[in-house]
């Protein structure tokens, strides 16, 4: 994409109803005020809410936000070029109960309080093989960690990935920690079971992984506090 097109991506970002971009600084200075107040100030219900991390173009916040209505969903992404066809789709099709934040996904803590979140979704992160202890991988256990604070009791998460590494080094963390599996699947388009949004709802990334014949894994836990 060119950088002409970004920055109309990026403008069309400022002015979208359903985007919000707080600074790092803000964040870090608690200056957020939709912390704490996603159901009263930008829902404007009480529905659980869902979070995806790495939302990418949004496929899965806006596919998952039409499957549930009684949920609301929210997807995060640094990229805004991304985010920008997610918000323009829900836009478009008046799809109310989703909604994107342009942040990194480490200061999560800064977005959310404690107990507010129901659910969260991480499809398709990089897996960060090289190193073992890769503390950006989304599911190391810093990572683990952050996301029980701002989730609430028996809070749930779920990954989809095409990396049986990332699948097998999860399910290894859950396991340590004592935690709750709910669901784990190695191949979910050869094997029966998976639940419908799992099959349904594609990635861009997804959708290349398939075209190349890579299998598509699936794992639910819920934390055990």
């Amino acid at each position: 994409m060119g950088s002409k097109n970004k920055l109309k991506r990026f403008k069309e970002n400022e002015g979208f109803k359903n985007v919000y971009q707080p600074s790092r600084e803000d964040l870090l200075n608690d200056k957020f005020n939709l912390k704490g107040n996603w159901n009263r100030l930008a829902f404007k219900n009480s529905n659980p809410i869902v979070v995806e991390l790495g939302c990418g173009k949004g496929e899965y916040s806006v596919g998952l936000a039409k499957m549930f209505s009684e949920k609301n969903f929210i997807g995060i992404d640094i990229k805004g070029d991304r985010i920008w066809k997610g918000a323009k789709i829900s836009l478009s099709e008046k799809i109310n109960n989703v909604l994107f934040v342009r942040s990194q996904i480490e200061l999560i803590e800064n977005i959310f309080s404690m107990d507010e979140i129901s659910e969260i979704w991480i499809t398709f992160p990089d897996p960060q093989i090289k190193y073992k202890r890769n503390k950006h991988r989304l599911v190391n256990t810093d990572f683990l960690n952050r996301y029980k604070n701002i989730l609430i009791k028996n809070g749930i998460i779920n990954l989809k990935t095409d990396s049986k590494f990332l699948h097998g080094y999860l399910i290894g963390l859950i396991q340590g920690l004592g935690h709750e599996i709910i669901y784990s699947n190695h191949d979910i388009y050869n094997r029966s079971g998976a639940p419908i949004e799992v099959t349904t709802i594609q990635t861009y990334y997804e959708s290349l992984y398939l075209s190349e014949g890579k299998p598509i894994t699936y794992l639910k836990f819920r934390y055990n506090s």
